[in-house]
């Protein structure tokens, strides 16, 4: 039987646009429901607020960017559930961290040149990520607190990192993860959160809350990681050089998490810097040859071709 062929660029975009439109469709719908509520039953809308903040956007599965498959194991999570992990190659670990809402997959494209380059390519999905089971709060939702603890529990179990890759929220999960003392050489952040305090405020925004409900949210977040918001902020961890040699990789028009991000992540620690994007946005940088190869020379050591 013939291979299907890829789709066309054309199709690409049509699907492209069509999640779009789809996601702006409900998210109107939510914003409507929430404006209601926040005059009729404040309380609830602050649960609303909180029960949508916890619950993870869909569509990252259909990105798989691995050459194939590798060796697949599970790992008993901290609260709920286990941990999957894949791995290929042998020799020195690197680590691929996916984001809110992601799965492994979607660093796929970052193994082969790894694992061509010596190492050992290890990606995991956290729980409710994926081929993962549901964490503690059940299926498609999860806390930050969960990625964390998951990348601990991989780290625990297979030893310390040549080089670590993490995008989007797996970047404040792996820098915090690494800040608390697991031993890493080289750090890449694509498509950093710099400001864990700012990304809650879009959050609010883009909902339409009203300050009432946002301190709700914002109180309940504190609550349950039993820290305040601003602890999770990225830039402040490497002011004093202490982080790895670190590469921060970020898309001029990315859409989600504003490039001013990353800029302002390697402009605070001494020892990273940047290499910005344009076009890329927040997902397809992931598969880019440019980026892939960066990142790469960085954990390596490698120049550049």
């Amino acid at each position: 039987m013939p291979a299907t062929p890829p789709p066309s660029r054309r199709t690409t975009t049509a699907r492209r646009t069509l999640r779009r439109t789809r996601a702006v469709a409900a998210l109107a719908a939510t914003r409507a429901q929430l404006q209601v509520l926040q005059v009729v039953a404040p309380r609830a809308a602050g649960r609303k607020a909180v029960d949508l903040w916890c619950t993870y956007p869909q569509g990252a599965r259909s990105r798989d960017n691995r050459p194939g498959p590798g060796e697949v194991v599970r790992l008993p999570a901290v609260r709920a559930g286990d941990v999957v992990v894949e791995s290929w190659g042998e020799g020195p670990l690197v680590y691929l961290v996916h984001g809110w809402g992601g799965w492994r997959g979607q660093l796929g494209a970052f193994v082969g040149p790894l694992v061509a380059a010596g190492h050992r390519v290890v990606a995991f999905d956290a729980p409710g990520h994926g081929d993962a089971d549901p964490g503690m709060l059940g299926e498609d939702r999860g806390t930050l607190m969960e990625l964390m603890e998951a990348f601990e529990v991989v780290g625990c179990e297979l030893g310390p990192a040549a080089g670590v890759v993490a995008h989007s929220l797996g970047t404040t999960s792996a820098a915090h993860v690494i800040h608390e003392g697991f031993a890493a050489e080289k750090l890449v952040l694509v498509a950093p959160n710099g400001s864990f305090v700012d990304l809650v405020a879009r959050f609010a925004g883009a909902l339409g809350l009203r300050d009432r409900t946002a301190d709700v949210l914002r109180g309940a977040l504190e609550d349950a990681t039993g820290h305040r918001l601003a602890d999770f902020d990225i830039a402040p961890l490497g002011v004093d050089g202490a982080m790895p040699d670190t590469l921060v990789v970020h898309d001029r028009r990315d859409r989600q998490v504003a490039h001013a991000e990353g800029a302002a992540i390697a402009t605070a620690w001494p020892n990273a810097r940047l290499v910005s994007t344009d076009g890329l946005g927040h997902e397809r940088i992931l598969a880019d040859p440019t980026v892939v190869a960066a990142a790469v020379a960085h954990v390596t050591g490698a120049p550049l071709a």
